[in-house]
């Protein structure tokens, strides 16, 4: 879901759909597409442009690899592209694509290509390189690109290694490697760079705050059952696929898992590793960060069966950081508001969005795909 000043824009199945952010009628014609879209950029370019990717066909052997620009504002196509294949056992069965100012990353299974986002033209290749070292998985933001490798997989050097790259010419700038057990789950941010890494066998999880020079700058000494939302990541790494995350100004915004009732957010101090403060959600539901506005943290109150959902804004600095209601979503469609389950949200010059980011594919009924609030 991209949300731009006019419109909310929704991509579902094999087109993307666009809605006036004040009354929900459609902003252009939707797009629709041969085959089903299997990618698309997280986010939107500076000047509201987003890429999806759509299988080449329906059967089993199709693949991902068909690119189209697509300009928000307008709803009109750009430069179209088709990805070649990688390798042996480098398919493009599925691809990820990651956003760093005008490159545009898209990921195979064990290599990149990227791409000029303004102009569809190719910037370069992410190959294997090194003891086995495979390209696993990407993540962007405005200027700061990273990529996770996997490497000598199944032998006894067997390790994940994190590169900072420069997004312009994809040259290496740092390396930072794992110890054996440890995989690379998340990328929480990438500038400054938070990352959260597990280890099966020893069923421990870190996360680890990195200087822009990759070393790390410290690991998150707190203790606690932290449950951001984040997304099936079975084949791919899907490193930016977490919601209810925020990171802003040296500090790390999490919320706790609530076994019943309300959960906390907690402020952790990313050059120290320490807990700054926490605040409970103010009803009996879970509440998540969204981002950062000026000082404040915006953070969403899950509903009941009885009551709506609410955006809250808490204040990041002082001594006080108890929630302040901004927008009460209404009774009268919680039901609909709590049975989005697999959902991607957001909160854009006060209006609260939400989306289903997973369908049925069930012919017969009509499904919701977007609840949109506002004052």
């Amino acid at each position: 879901m991209w949300i731009t000043g006019k419109a909310a824009v929704k991509a579902a199945y094999k087109q993307v759909f666009a809605y006036n952010v004040g009354d929900g009628k459609p902003a252009w014609e939707p797009i629709a597409f041969p085959e089903k879209i299997c990618a698309v950029t997280p986010d939107k370019t500076a000047d509201d442009k987003i890429v999806v990717a759509y299988m080449s066909g329906s059967s089993d052997r199709a693949k991902c690899n068909k690119l189209q620009e697509i300009d928000l504002a307008t709803g009109q196509k750009g430069w179209s592209e088709e990805v070649a294949d990688g390798d042996l056992f480098d398919s493009t069965l599925s691809l990820e694509l990651s956003l760093s100012g005008n490159t545009m990353m898209v990921g195979r299974s064990q290599s990149g290509t990227a791409y000029d986002v303004k102009s569809g033209k190719k910037l370069y290749e992410k190959k294997k390189y090194g003891d086995a070292c495979f390209p696993a998985g990407f993540a962007g933001s405005a200027n700061k690109l990273v990529q996770v490798a996997s490497c000598g997989a199944g032998g006894n050097n067997a390790h994940d290694e994190l590169q900072g790259l420069d997004p312009k010419t994809g040259k290496v700038l740092w390396t930072y490697k794992y110890e054996k057990g440890w995989r690379i789950a998340r990328a929480y941010s990438v500038d400054p760079l938070v990352v959260y890494a597990t280890n099966e066998d020893k069923k421990v999880w870190n996360i680890s705050s990195f200087t822009s020079g990759g070393k790390v700058q410290e690991q998150v000494g707190v203790d606690e059952d932290f449950a951001p939302e984040c997304g099936w990541a079975i084949l791919e790494r899907d490193l930016q696929g977490c919601t209810g995350v925020a990171v802003a100004a040296g500090t790390l915004y999490l919320p706790t898992e609530a076994t019943s009732g309300a959960n906390e957010i907690v402020a952790i101090n990313l050059t120290t590793g320490k807990e700054k403060w926490r605040t409970k959600s103010p009803a009996d539901e879970s509440m998540m960060p969204l981002k950062i506005e000026g000082d404040q943290l915006i953070a969403y109150v899950q509903p009941s069966y009885d009551a709506g959902g609410q955006i809250v804004s808490i204040p990041t600095g002082g001594s006080s950081h108890q929630p302040a209601k901004l927008l009460q979503n209404p009774q009268g469609v919680a039901d609909i508001e709590n049975s989005f389950y697999s959902k991607d949200i957001d909160w854009v010059d006060g209006r609260f969005f939400i989306s289903s980011t997973r369908l049925t594919g069930n012919d017969e009924s009509k499904e919701k795909l977007m609840l949109a609030y506002g004052k």
